[in-house]
């Protein structure tokens, strides 16, 4: 699925443009789920928790590519726990 590309600079028109090619995804996503037999007000509910839910995650850790990879974090120092080594 290709998002059209922002036309404008304008925060207000970006916002719009934006509500419109989400609209567009979603109608689609919806039309696809009900052909598997998923209800149109179950996805859409669903859809919006799990927006909600990237929402929550970018706001606590807008740029997450900056985290070190899990593999960078030495185990024994990464656990979580009191003082096992390991869960």
């Amino acid at each position: 699925m290709n998002f059209p590309v922002p036309t404008s600079n304008d925060p207000t028109r970006r916002f719009q443009e934006a509500t419109d090619a989400a609209r567009v995804a979603l109608e689609a996503l919806i039309a696809d789920a009900n052909a598997a037999g998923w209800g149109a007000d179950e996805m859409a509910v669903a859809l919006f928790e799990a927006a909600r839910s990237l929402k929550d995650a970018n706001t606590s850790d807008p740029d997450p590519a900056d985290d070190p990879a899990i593999s960078d974090i030495d185990a024994k120092q990464g656990q979580i726990g009191r003082g096992e080594l390991f869960d």
